[in-house]
């Protein structure tokens, strides 16, 4: 008895050290037979939703019908890197572009009246050609687009301050 006594404390020691040492496990795999019980199980249809999306146009959509009635991309003093803002407006065009292949579209870059006329003649055909780039980037025919300047002969704003100056330098699109 007097072994029996060490020798079970001793098995009782080992056994609680392997229960209290956590050992990850890899979780064990569903059996082959217990796929069908998962597949038998009703799922509810969400096709109701699905016919609806797929009869909506890309013209239908609200934010786009908004960003597209934006015909107007504004640029900052002395730039003509295409802001993020108007990246939506651009994509946006370029849609409506491309879905509707027959219609083209005239781009007007402007610029302030600060500056020479040549310069901002070239400063207005960058602008210009920066929305054509985008545009044709997206997908759009070349043949679908024109790039013109305008310079700074075509003001919206005649005024002679920073907010009259920020409406006029911009490319107008203008479709035919």
């Amino acid at each position: 008895m007097k072994i029996a006594l060490p020798l079970s404390i001793l098995f009782a020691a080992v056994l609680s050290a392997c229960s209290s040492t956590p050992t990850q496990e890899p979780a064990p795999t569903a059996p082959a037979a217990a796929a069908p019980s998962v597949a038998a199980k009703p799922v509810t249809p969400a096709a109701p939703a699905a016919p609806a999306a797929a009869k909506k146009g890309p013209f239908d959509d609200e934010k786009f019908k908004l960003l597209f009635g934006k015909k107007d991309i504004f640029f900052d003093y002395n730039s003509f890197e295409v802001k993020l803002d108007y990246f939506d407006v651009v994509e946006a065009h370029s849609k409506w572009l491309k879905g509707n292949a027959d219609s083209k579209v005239l781009l007007q870059g402007n610029a302030d009246e600060r500056g020479s006329s040549e310069y901002n003649l070239a400063l207005g055909q960058k602008r210009a050609e920066a929305v054509k780039s985008m545009l044709s980037t997206l997908g759009v025919k070349e043949s679908q687009i024109e790039a013109v300047s305008l310079g700074k002969e075509k003001p919206r704003n005649a005024g002679h301050d920073e907010a009259a100056w920020a409406e006029n330098r911009r490319v107008d699109m203008v479709y035919k």
